[in-house]
């Protein structure tokens, strides 16, 4: 398998979560999005989107980060990372959708440059329209986490899975953009307990061949 992202996309960083919980093994293929290597050219041809990240598996091109998941998942059940029972399986997912639907989109490369070019916000103020919709969307997921009987040391029960790889790249944005994340200790300790894993630790951004 190859893997086209980035060190620092939380969409990638789902991904390589996704594939180290599964035992599974990808060669990195670095698409550095601060210097625009995925607009046109070669990756566009792989992934007309031109979004991160594309996993390549045989003769299969896959892309969209919960798809490919869903796939990995699907076609290597070993250690899986959806529930059995239909109702819970459906808490998971909305538990993903939550962050990879109603909060990541809004922080993008893309969305923040577009804010520049068409309304001309400044650096500040782009600070605070990330700050809004994560925390707006944290305490959403907080709730959701804090109040269910199904949450254990994990977004579900007592093993990592698809919601835990949407919730830590999150988790980690939210720390790069200085958010207080004091009202939120449930996020916070299923992120420690992430954290203290092979598989988190293997998956991080730090620990990439393109971080710089």
């Amino acid at each position: 398998m190859k893997l086209y992202g980035y060190w620092r996309s939380s969409t990638s960083y789902r991904v390589r979560i996704a594939l180290k919980l599964k035992g599974l093994s990808a060669d990195t293929i670095p698409v550095n999005l601060l210097k625009a290597e995925h607009r046109g050219g070669a990756y566009a041809r792989i992934n007309p989107e031109m979004r991160l990240p594309t996993l390549i598996d045989g003769e299969h091109t896959l892309t969209q980060s919960l798809a490919i998941i869903e796939y990995l998942d699907e076609k290597y059940p070993g250690t899986p990372l959806l529930p059995l029972v239909p109702h819970e399986r459906a808490r998971v997912r909305a538990l993903a959708l939550a962050v990879a639907c109603d909060i990541s989109p809004l922080n993008t490369l893309g969305a923040l440059a577009f804010l520049t070019r068409q309304f001309g916000l400044t650096d500040e103020q782009k600070n605070e329209w990330m700050q809004h919709w994560i925390a707006s969307g944290f305490t959403a997921l907080e709730q959701m986490l804090a109040k269910s009987p199904y949450t254990g040391s994990f977004c579900h029960g007592a093993t990592p899975g698809l919601a835990d790889c949407c919730l830590v790249p999150q988790v980690y944005n939210a720390r790069r953009y200085n958010i207080d994340l004091a009202p939120y200790p449930t996020l916070l300790s299923i992120d420690a307990a992430c954290a203290a894993l092979t598989a988190f630790v293997a998956a991080h951004p730090r620990n990439q061949p393109d971080a710089v």
